[in-house]
């Protein structure tokens, strides 16, 4: 699979890009919005096998203990993708691939939240 980058990381339209085999197909993801420790918004662009654009938001809520983190993906559904809905698990399909975003979300969180409190409060 070939990938790119495009921009300043964490800055609005800053891009990742892909193209691959059937498997992975093309397509880009351009951060239209970054709220600091409230959401981050993406516009996900599939180009291959099919075209669709959806909007990806990650949502941000503090609780006791930690942050609750809601992800959600909007979009339109025309002809062909509502057949292929009918006919497709999309939870079976897709599924796995929230579970393993959402625990390498994790990782990184926590692992950022070690090395932060690692460094003494008067460095910060």
């Amino acid at each position: 699979m070939l990938s790119s980058y495009a921009g300043r990381d964490g800055t609005v339209g800053a891009s990742y890009e892909w193209k691959g085999n059937d498997k992975v197909g093309e397509g880009r993801m351009t951060l239209i919005e970054a709220r600091p420790a409230q959401s981050v918004a993406i516009r996900l662009e599939f180009l291959k096998p099919w075209t669709s654009t959806s909007t990806t938001r990650f949502e941000f809520t503090a609780v006791d203990p930690g942050t609750r983190v809601t992800w959600t993906m909007d979009g339109q559904n025309d002809f062909m993708g509502k057949a292929f809905s009918l006919f497709t698990d999309l939870d079976k399909l897709i599924g796995s691939d929230f579970e393993r975003g959402l625990a390498n979300l994790k990782t990184v969180a926590e692992s950022h939240s070690r090395a932060t409190a690692a460094v003494p409060a008067v460095a910060r």
